[in-house]
């Protein structure tokens, strides 16, 4: 149960974690950043469920999904250091093209302003790590930790 616990918190840790940041720290989250936090989302569902039924079950699933936001945070890492371009329209830098007037471009602008997502943010200052590449690595961790747990349960 302790397990469980842990899982829980860690996988709600990281979402508001981030959204911490953009206030605390004042971060601008891109498309991409955004994907990553829904992932711990269904794995602190996972976690919560692991509580009352399946607790085996539900720590691999509770894991499977922060695997998955680590997967996100890897493919943003491509698209940060230009290995690949994002599919996401919300990542590109929005240019005019030469064929929009300026009220065009001002009706295509989103309603929140947004970063391009091949542009890294930096937690910590002179430490080449992004926060995608913090995240990677979180999720990595926090899929192995409840994979780790899964494996101690007894079998129901």
């Amino acid at each position: 149960m302790q397990g469980s616990l842990l899982i829980l918190v860690l996988s709600l840790a990281a979402p508001l974690f981030a959204r911490g940041s953009e206030g605390w720290f004042g971060l601008a989250p891109c498309e991409l950043c955004l994907w990553q936090r829904w992932p711990y989302w269904v794995a602190v569902g996972f976690a919560a469920l692991s509580l009352v039924i399946a607790r085996r079950t539900m720590l691999r699933l509770a894991g499977l999904a922060a695997l998955c936001s680590a997967a996100v945070g890897v493919f943003h890492l491509g698209v940060e250091w230009s290995w690949w371009p994002s599919p996401l329209a919300g990542c590109q830098v929005a240019t005019s093209g030469g064929a929009l007037s300026v009220d065009d471009m001002l009706r295509s602008m989103a309603a929140a302003p947004t970063k391009p997502c091949d542009l890294p943010v930096f937690l910590i200052p002179g430490l080449p790590l992004s926060m995608a590449g913090m995240n990677a690595l979180y999720g990595l961790f926090v899929a192995v930790l409840a994979w780790n747990f899964a494996r101690k349960e007894p079998r129901a």
